[in-house]
């Protein structure tokens, strides 16, 4: 894309309206104003679509549409919330309102513009040409995160929020936003509480929630989102963080409460409606999960945004329903997604887990025998992750209730609850999964107890003055289990006894090399594939976008140095 400056000949725009004498209207504008390359959409969806492949200088859209339940403000919503909005792009809402609600929601979006109807070709030249100079005034910053040079990007984001500069408050949600994305919580808090003060906008009390929640400490989140949502009811960001706080809390019922206010505030969203649709799966509710699960298929099964686990367990749900060609469906969809991204290596072991659905349906026990073999031999692996475990210990659970048993199974399935009963959450999501075969229930709760018995065993030992002991009883049960809270508590208490434990840096290695060996995707519960954080923005990092490249803190971790004692 070309980058924006007087000239418009080398820009690019798409005008996104159903009524074909506004759309041409603009169409025309624009082409006076010099710009050659003009994309033109009458429905949202196929905005979105072209939007997935293709980055605009220009983009108009129309807010309200006839015959389509998605709006112009969800369309932004949705794309800013993909990162399919990169910074240099100048979106503009068509309309024909013009109210104080509106221009504020569409400012909160990071919104370049309205543009009320009916206007003069003057005036979209000199909205435009506005516009730019905001992408001008920003682009030093802009430049500092695509060279990857965050702190320069952050102290330029911070001098000019304090000396009050031209665009100081949307500079703090920059520099707030980048040190969430640096793992620097609470610096990226204290900002958003500035900007707050000033103005106590939405995405102010967004980004307080958002530095909560990464720092660990959801239920100050769900507070902040809670009264958020009193004074705004409709704001589905809030909705969508609010959830993940409930769902990080073990209150999965809750969650999918929220989850599905936030899918029906928008309807469209691929995205909210995946969320909604697993979450009821993990609530238990077969039907349900069924119905959303395939409603999200049919919606978004072609879009970047569509998330492949879906399918698994719409097999999985299909093939408790015994609904043989709705299973069929998901084994030939997930194969059409495998063949075009042959090298997808997670998109592979989803599709591994719909084909052995596909095996027990037809009855076919020597096939399934051999691929649990194969996903026994895997189960210890750093990339085998809490996804893998739910997927696997669902589809036995399915295999057991079919009256279809294998000696290698039942080992496996106390191996997997070991190593991911990390937390209420985890351990709530695989009793769901394994919710057709009540045996298998009680050991993933049985195997959950084991773990805290553990950690409240070493934090005995820690308070009886022997920190050491307790540290390497919980890396000798990590080590067995590969159990990611036994290694973090373990961490904790390196971290917090520095002072008083003489083989720290033999004792940091080996926590950290069980780290590595537990697998990055196991750190963090997710639901599905992991998503932006709602509320957030879109910053791009040379061709890749700074979401992707979140930074990991305490990859290594050296003793602290102790403070001196005064005499």
């Amino acid at each position: 894309m070309e980058p924006i400056g007087e000239d418009f000949s080398n820009c690019t725009a798409m005008v996104v309206d159903g009524n074909i004498n506004s759309r041409s209207i603009l169409v025309t504008q624009l082409r006076d104003l010099g710009i050659r390359q003009i994309v033109q959409c009458i429905r949202t969806a196929d905005a979105r679509r072209r939007l997935e492949l293709q980055e605009f200088d220009f983009v108009l859209c129309e807010s309200q549409f006839d015959d389509e339940r998605t709006s112009g403000q969800e369309l932004l919503d949705d794309l800013r919330r993909n990162q399919l909005l990169p910074f240099t792009t100048v979106f503009f809402m068509v309309t024909g309102e013009a109210t104080y609600t509106k221009v504020a929601e569409a400012a909160e979006s990071a919104l370049d513009g309205y543009l009320l109807k009916p206007h003069k070709a003057t005036q979209l030249e000199e909205r435009l040409l506005l516009a730019r100079a905001r992408k001008k005034s920003l682009q030093v910053i802009f430049d500092a995160i695509n060279a990857q040079d965050f702190e320069r990007a952050i102290d330029l984001c911070l001098t000019r929020f304090r000396a009050r500069g031209q665009f100081w408050l949307f500079s703090a949600r920059v520099g707030a936003e980048l040190m969430l994305r640096l793992g620097r919580y609470d610096e990226a808090q204290s900002l958003y509480e500035s900007a707050m003060a000033f103005r106590p906008l939405p995405w102010t009390r967004l980004g307080i929630a958002r530095a909560q929640l990464e720092s660990g400490k959801p239920s100050l989140a769900c507070t902040a989102l809670l009264d958020l949502l009193q004074l705004d009811p409709t704001n589905a960001d809030a909705c969508d963080l609010l959830w993940r706080a409930q769902f990080e809390l073990g209150q999965l019922n809750t969650a999918l409460a929220t989850c599905q206010l936030a899918a029906n505030l928008t309807p469209s969203s691929i995205n909210r409606v995946q969320s909604a649709a697993m979450l009821s799966y993990y609530c238990g509710q077969t039907d349900t999960a069924e119905r959303l699960l395939d409603s999200c298929t049919r919606l978004g099964l072609e879009s970047k945004l569509f998330d492949a686990q879906t399918l698994v367990l719409l097999a999985v749900t299909r093939l408790e329903l015994e609904n043989r060609r709705g299973l069929q469906r998901c084994v030939n969809d997930i194969a059409r997604l495998v063949e075009h991204e042959p090298d997808n290596r997670r998109l592979k072991r989803l599709a591994f887990f719909i084909d052995l659905c596909g095996m027990l349906q037809r009855h076919d026990p020597n096939a399934a025998q051999t691929a649990i073999t194969t996903l026994a031999q895997e189960a210890m692996d750093s990339e085998f992750d809490f996804e893998s475990a739910a997927n696997l210990i669902a589809v036995l659970t399915h295999m057991r209730a079919m009256g279809m048993f294998f000696k290698e199974v039942e080992p496996l399935v106390q191996t997997l609850a070991l190593r991911f009963c990390s937390s209420r959450t985890a351990t709530d999501m695989l009793s769901a999964c394994a919710h057709r075969y009540a045996p298998y229930q009680e050991w993933i709760k049985a195997a959950n107890n084991t773990v805290l018995g553990y950690v409240e065993t070493a934090l005995a030992q820690a308070r009886d003055a022997d920190p050491t002991r307790a540290i390497v009883h919980l890396l000798m049960r990590a080590d067995a289990s590969l159990n990611v809270r036994l290694i973090d508590n373990a961490l904790q208490l390196l971290r917090k006894h520095a002072d008083q434990i003489e083989s720290y840096d033999a004792l940091m290695q080996q926590a950290q090399t069980l780290h590595q060996r537990a697998g990055a995707g196991n750190r963090k519960l997710t639901l599905g594939r992991p998503m932006r954080q709602p509320g957030g923005m879109l910053l791009r990092v040379g061709n890749r976008s700074a979401a992707s490249q979140r930074v990991v803190p305490h990859t290594a971790t050296p003793r602290p140095t102790p403070t001196p004692t005064p005499h």
